[in-house]
C-alpha cells in the first residue's frame, strides 16, 4: 500500500478484484471504506475480465504490475478512483499506466497525487526505465495530470496522444 498526504493507494488481490466487478458494495466493505456509487465502464470490465484477472492469477504472487490499484481518500474513507499498470516492464524497461477518477471526485487533484505516488514506487522497481500513458486528444484534464507528473507527449496517432516519463539517470 502507498500513502500520500490525502490518499491511500492499495493494490487489489485476486479475491478483491472479483469483489470489484460484482455489483454492490462488497469491495468497499472488504476494504473498510464507505460505500459510494460507482459504475464499471464497459472498457474497464473488459480489461478486468480479459487482462487484469488472468494476469493476477498467473503472476505467482508478483501481481503489482498486473492488478488494479484503488485510490482511497483518507479523511472521508471513500474510493475516489483506480489505476493500473498494464503488465511488467517490456524489453526496453517501459511500463504503461492507465487511470480513472470517479465522476464525483474529479478536478480535486486526487489522480495527480495518486499517479505521482505510484510512479515514484514504479521507478524504484527493478527493470523499470520509463512509464508510458495514452490519452485521447481532447482529454485535457488527463493531459494536465500527466504534465504535472513530468510526462512529455511523444507521439500522436489518430485521436490519441502517447506520453512518456523517463527514469532520471543518477550521476
Amino acid at each position: 500500500m502507498l500513502q500520500t498526504e490525502r490518499l491511500l493507494i492499495r493494490p487489489l488481490s485476486y479475491r478483491q478484484l472479483l469483489l470489484y466487478v460484482r455489483p454492490g458494495p462488497a469491495l468497499e466493505h472488504d476494504l473498510g471504506v464507505k460505500p459510494h456509487p460507482r459504475t464499471l465502464p464497459d472498457e474497464l470490465r473488459e480489461a478486468l475480465e480479459q487482462v487484469i484477472l488472468p494476469g493476477v492469477a498467473q503472476s505467482g504472487g508478483h501481481y503489482l504490475f498486473s492488478t488494479l490499484w484503488t485510490i482511497i481518500e483518507r479523511t472521508g474513507h471513500v474510493m475516489v478512483g483506480d489505476l493500473c499498470f498494464k503488465g511488467p516492464p517490456n524489453e526496453q524497461g517501459e511500463i504503461e499506466v492507465g487511470y480513472g477518477t470517479y465522476p464525483d471526485f474529479q478536478n480535486k487533484g486526487y489522480m495527480t497525487e495518486a499517479l505521482g505516488a505510484v510512479i515514484q514506487w514504479a521507478m524504484h522497481q527493478p527493470g523499470v526505465k520509463a512509464v508510458l500513458a495514452e490519452t485521447e486528444k481532447d482529454n485535457l484534464p488527463s493531459h494536465k495530470t500527466l504534465l504535472k507528473n513530468g510526462f512529455a507527449a511523444y507521439q500522436e496517432v489518430d485521436q490519441m496522444i502517447w506520453w512518456r516519463l523517463v527514469k532520471p539517470l543518477i550521476a
